[in-house]
């Protein structure tokens, strides 16, 4: 008959008739506790989250270690320099692009008080139109392609500019961290211009538009990719986004939905491709992102102008 030999008891479970121990769930970053990671760092072992992951001659680093005295020696730079969720390098002062961008909106606002009408009507979007002001017929379409860009620093009244720039200072500052500073800089700039060649498109070539509005609807977009990547409850970021998209299209504000529309499409594609850029090839795929939305601002451009002319 078979039985159980003296010593070793067995029970449901295995030897000693005990349970195996319960499953536990995966480390969290030493940084960041709170994200889950099987990765760690092939020096101290420590676990290590995708956005402290960073490269080394095999495996992955941690940012402490990739800073010491031997990581700089093994590591060729500028790999061990530790990166941004897309790559970018982690720098000191991680919103200071959004505060040099702020301080520029505020010091062409200052130049449109000072000089008056003049200097708006000299730089704001129009499509084709004779400008009384100027005593000439100006516009895009009369190779003023520079008012794509100089209309993303304009606004209109008070208002306008304080509320785009608190909404460039409360959505730039993550995205720039997130990003890097290279990659928040070409996303707003191809966002906002992404936001000009649409209404330039669209609108009346008479009807003048001003702001930076394309270039904070392109944030929204990103941020709403960022929030995707990092798993997080999207429903704020939809709730506010609908809000403004509301103001948009109410017909009592005369705002300009297609730089609103054009930026905030713009600003999906290039954050998702950002974000979600596979590691081996991020950067070709991140600016080829960003190469695309501008060859269809030209495109769109030299559609319309070839209407007008």
């Amino acid at each position: 008959m078979d039985g159980q030999a003296p010593g070793s008891p067995q029970g449901p479970w295995g030897p000693g008739g005990q349970a195996p121990p319960p499953e536990q769930g995966l480390p969290g970053c030493y940084r960041h506790p709170d994200r889950e990671t099987g990765i760690s760092c092939t020096r101290c072992e420590r676990p290590i989250c995708p956005e402290c992951m960073v490269d080394a001659s095999v495996g992955f680093h941690c940012p402490d270690c990739a800073r010491g005295p031997s990581g700089g020696a093994r590591l060729a730079p500028p790999a061990w320099q530790p990166r941004t969720l897309a790559g970018g390098v982690v720098s000191a002062d991680p919103r200071l692009v959004t505060k040099i961008l702020i301080g520029i909106n505020l010091v062409f606002f200052l130049v449109q008080f000072a000089v008056g009408d003049r200097f708006t009507e000299r730089f704001e979007l129009i499509g084709q139109a004779y400008v009384p002001g100027l005593g000439s017929v100006e516009g895009i379409a009369e190779g003023q392609w520079y008012r794509l860009l100089t209309a993303m620093f304009l606004h209109g009244s008070v208002m306008h500019i304080a509320f785009n720039m608190l909404s460039l200072w409360w959505l730039g500052g993550p995205l720039e961290t997130a990003l890097g500073r290279a990659r928040y800089l070409a996303l707003y700039f191809c966002s906002g211009l992404a936001g000009s060649a649409l209404s330039y498109l669209i609108a009346e070539p008479n009807q003048p538009s001003l702001g930076a509005s394309g270039a904070i609807f392109g944030l929204f977009g990103a941020t709403a990719a960022l929030v995707r990547r990092l798993n997080a409850d999207m429903r704020p970021v939809v709730v506010l986004l609908a809000i403004n998209l509301v103001f948009t299209f109410s017909p009592g504000f005369n705002i300009a939905w297609q730089a609103h529309i054009g930026g905030l499409v713009a600003g999906v594609l290039i954050g998702y491709a950002m974000l979600h850029a596979p590691r081996e090839r991020r950067a070709a795929v991140q600016y080829g992102a960003c190469a695309l939305v501008l060859v269809a601002v030209v495109v769109l451009t030299l559609v319309r102008t070839a209407q007008l002319t």
